[in-house]
C-alpha cells in the first residue's frame, strides 16, 4: 500500500512541476488555450461520457455525485498518462507532432455511509505552439516573417464529495483550487529592416472552481436501470490581470523600447451545464449519452489593438459537446481473467469556444476503443490497467486541419482497505 501512495503522491509532484506539455496545436493561442477532458480510464475509453455513470470499483470526475457510490470496503487510486501524435496540414503542407503527458492522478474512499470522497490533480486547459508565416513585400523590397509561441495552461488540485440523500437520488460537489499561467509572443520582422516589433501577452492564475453534480436512479428490471445525470460548473472571474508588452527592438543596436498594457481583471470561467443518461444492465452492459454547453459567448475576452489593449466581446462563443460510448464485460464473476475485460467504444462532437478573426474555430469529430484489463495476482484481483486509443480530427473551411492519434493509459489500484478480519 505504501508504494502506491507513493506513486499517487509522485505523479501529483511530476504533474506540478511539468504543469504543461500536453499539445502542439495552433489553435491553444485562442482564449485560455486548448481544453482538457474532465475524465480517467473509463471515461476516456467511451470518449468522455460519464455525466450518467457509476460504479463502486471505479472513480468517475465526470460527475461527482458519483461518489455516493464508492464501494465501503475499498480505496480507490487511479493514475493515468498520455501520448499522442498529431498530423497537421494547411495548403499542402504537412507536418507531424509529438507529445506526452502526465494526464491525471486521483483516489476515493467511502467516508461514511451513504458519502464517498474524491481527491486528486488533473489539467484544465494546454497551451503550447510554435511556428511562423512569411510573405514577400514588393513595395518594401522586402521579406516579412511572424513569428507566433506560446506555452502554459491550467491545472485543478480538486475536493470532492458525493452523498445518496434518498434511496436513487445521489448528489456531489468537486471545489478546486485553480493554478497556472499563460506566455504568448508575437515577433515580426522584415530581412532588410532594422526594427523588430514584438508582442507578449501574459496572465497568472490562482483562484478557484466549483461543480455540482446529480444522478437519479430508475430500475426497470431485475437487472436493468436507467440513470439519469446532471452537472453544472460555476462560472465566476478570476481575479486575473491580463498584460501585454509592446517591443520595439532596433536589430544593429540590440535596445528595445517596451511599453506595459494592463486589463485589470481580465479573465472569466463560463457557466456549463451538462446532462447525461446512461443504460444498465446489471454487471455486463452500460451504455452512456452526454450533452454539455459552456457559456463561452457572454465572455469578454483581453483584445490589443492599435496599442490598445481592452476587453472585447465577440472573440468566444457558446460551445457544444456531445459524447456517446458503451462499456461490455463478458462474464464479470468469471474467474477467467479474458472474460472480465471491459471493452470500451464511443464517439464524440464538439464545437469550438472561440473565434479565428470572424471565423468560428474547427469542429472536433472523435473516435474511441479501449479496454479494462484486471490485473491478476495473489494480492489483489479487483484493479484494473486501463488502455484506451482515440482519433480526433479538428477542421474548419479554409483553416489548419489537425488528425490526432492519442494513447491513455491509466491503473485503477482497487485496494481492501477497510475489510475486518474474522479470526476463529
Amino acid at each position: 500500500m505504501k508504494r502506491i501512495l507513493g506513486c499517487f503522491l509522485m505523479t501529483a509532484i511530476v504533474m506540478t512541476a511539468s504543469a504543461q506539455g500536453g499539445t502542439t496545436s495552433p489553435y491553444s493561442q485562442f482564449g485560455l488555450g486548448e481544453l482538457s477532458s474532465w475524465g480517467v480510464g473509463q471515461n476516456r475509453g467511451m470518449n468522455g461520457v460519464g455525466i450518467a455513470l457509476h460504479n463502486p470499483t471505479q472513480v468517475n470526475t465526470a460527475n461527482p455525485a458519483s461518489y455516493a457510490h464508492v464501494d465501503s470496503l475499498t480505496m480507490l487510486f487511479d493514475m493515468g498518462f498520455s501520448g499522442s501524435l498529431t498530423h497537421y496540414e494547411e495548403n499542402g503542407v504537412k507536418k507531424n507532432a509529438k507529445t506526452g503527458n502526465f494526464e491525471y492522478a486521483v483516489g476515493a474512499f467511502r467516508l461514511i455511509k451513504n458519502v464517498g470522497v474524491t481527491f486528486g490533480i488533473m489539467p484544465m486547459t494546454d497551451i503550447g505552439y510554435e511556428y511562423s508565416t512569411s510573405s514577400y513585400l514588393e513595395s518594401a523590397k522586402s521579406t516579412m516573417t511572424s513569428g507566433y509561441s506560446g506555452d502554459g495552461g491550467f491545472h485543478k488540485l480538486f475536493l470532492g464529495a458525493g452523498a445518496r440523500v434518498f434511496k436513487n437520488l445521489a448528489v456531489g460537489f468537486n471545489a478546486a483550487y485553480l493554478w497556472g499561467n499563460y506566455n504568448r509572443a508575437i515577433v515580426l520582422s522584415g530581412s532588410s529592416a532594422m526594427n523588430s516589433l514584438g508582442k507578449q501577452y501574459s496572465a497568472s492564475v490562482n483562484n478557484y472552481t466549483l461543480d455540482l453534480g446529480l444522478q437519479y436512479d430508475l430500475p426497470i428490471g431485475k437487472e436493468d436501470a436507467v440513470t439519469i445525470g446532471l452537472t453544472y460548473g460555476l462560472g465566476h472571474k478570476l481575479n486575473a490581470d491580463a498584460e501585454c508588452y509592446l517591443i520595439n527592438s532596433n536589430l544593429t543596436t540590440s535596445k528595445a523600447d517596451t511599453t506595459t498594457l494592463v486589463v485589470e481583471n481580465a479573465l472569466e470561467l463560463p457557466h456549463t451545464f451538462g446532462a447525461g443518461l446512461a443504460y444498465r444492465h446489471g454487471n455486463s452492459l452500460t451504455v452512456g449519452l452526454d450533452g454539455e454547453m459552456q457559456r463561452w459567448g457572454k465572455l469578454n475576452y483581453p483584445y490589443e489593438e492599435g496599442g490598445t489593449y481592452q476587453l472585447k466581446s465577440g472573440l468566444l462563443k457558446d460551445s457544444y459537446r456531445m459524447a456517446a460510448g458503451v462499456e461490455w464485460v463478458p462474464k464479470f464473476n468469471s474467474p477467467r481473467l479474458y472474460n472480465r475485460i471491459r471493452y470500451r467504444l464511443g464517439v464524440g462532437y464538439a464545437t469550438p469556444y472561440y473565434k479565428i478573426g470572424n471565423v468560428d474555430g474547427p469542429k472536433q469529430y472523435s473516435v474511441s476503443a479501449g479496454f479494462g484489463i484486471p490485473i491478476q495476482n495473489q494480492i489483489n484481483a479487483r484493479s484494473y490497467v486501463n488502455v484506451s486509443a482515440q482519433w480526433v480530427r479538428q477542421e474548419a473551411t479554409g483553416l489548419l486541419k489537425e488528425n490526432t492519434f492519442r494513447i491513455n493509459i491509466g491503473v485503477t489500484f482497487n485496494e481492501r482497505w477497510f475489510a475486518k478480519w474474522k479470526v476463529e
